[in-house]
């Protein structure tokens, strides 16, 4: 016997039939399988070659911060307080902003532009791996090479779900602690993480790269970039926005309430051009501020 789900869906389809007639019906159906073809395909497309790479170069640096410290945005954490709040904060940093005693910019991600040809297709592995803990994502900077998974569970016991925009398009809950969920970034770009369980404070940022030469600087503001070949490149540091636009009005997927969420400034980017010798190290480092 069929799911009351099953017969429901059934019930609609059959509406849509005589609303629209089989016609329709058939030219929807083969839009929505070309869609999915040309969607496909572009995500198997990439310009990337992986070669042995003997004879490579570094590129080490760092990111730093200059002119006065913004001050730490925070958000008041007004759902699941033992569990989101368990010290009894009643506000969290979002984490948008993090300099460093000697003025070096965390979580910003250093990459190369327009390298096709280079190393295998590595990037660390705590970067690959999303954890939801005290309402907070972990880490809160991802990297995923393209055509891999990223794998995601929650540590809390509540009901997270993430919500993705950009290079990635999902809607995951996660109605149960410690179960790991994967899926396939099949497009390189930028994804904006977002929890859609009243969470409204989560926030992050993940990078579905098309080429290994990636980074994110440490506590410290530093990078390294190792295995690069020879030649003449474009490197770039890309920082999520530290400020608060406003906040827009979304629901709770759990109890359809209205909530507000903030809303972030514009990524920015600082460009450099870089010559990379045959096993060399170069230094290359960026100042960013509020101008």
């Amino acid at each position: 016997m069929l799911p009351l789900s099953y017969l429901g869906y059934l019930a609609r389809l059959t509406s849509v039939i005589k609303l629209l007639g089989w016609g329709a019906v058939m030219l929807y159906a083969l839009v929505v399988v070309l869609s999915m073809l040309l969607c496909c395909t572009a995500g198997a497309q990439s310009s990337y070659q992986v070669v042995q790479v003997n004879d490579g170069g570094t590129i080490s640096g760092t990111v730093r911060w200059s002119g006065p410290k913004p001050p730490a945005l925070t958000y008041p954490i007004t759902k699941d307080p033992q569990i989101c709040d368990p010290e009894s904060q009643k506000r969290t940093d979002l984490g948008r902003l993090l300099v460093g005693p000697e003025d070096g910019v965390a979580n910003t991600v250093v990459y190369l532009k327009d390298i096709y040809r280079g190393k295998a297709m590595v990037l660390p592995e705590n970067r690959r791996f999303l954890d939801q803990r005290h309402c907070r994502y972990e880490p809160h900077i991802v990297l995923v090479p393209e055509g891999d998974e990223l794998q995601m569970k929650s540590s809390d016991a509540t009901l997270h779900t993430i919500h993705m925009e950009g290079a990635a398009t999902y809607n995951l809950p996660f109605p149960f602690p410690n179960q790991v969920v994967s899926r396939k970034m099949g497009s390189a770009g930028l994804a904006t993480l977002k929890c859609n369980g009243g969470h409204v404070w989560m926030n992050a940022e993940m990078f579905v790269a098309s080429h290994p030469y990636y980074a994110v600087t440490d506590e410290s503001g530093r990078f390294e970039l190792t295995d690069v070949p020879a030649g003449q490149y474009e490197i770039v540091a890309w920082h999520e926005g530290w400020k608060l636009v406003r906040n827009e009005v979304t629901h709770d997927v759990l109890s359809q309430q209205a909530v507000r969420r903030p809303v972030f400034s514009e990524p920015r980017t600082w460009e450099k051009k870089v010559s990379v010798a045959t096993k060399q190290t170069v230094h290359v480092d960026f100042v960013i501020s509020e101008k």
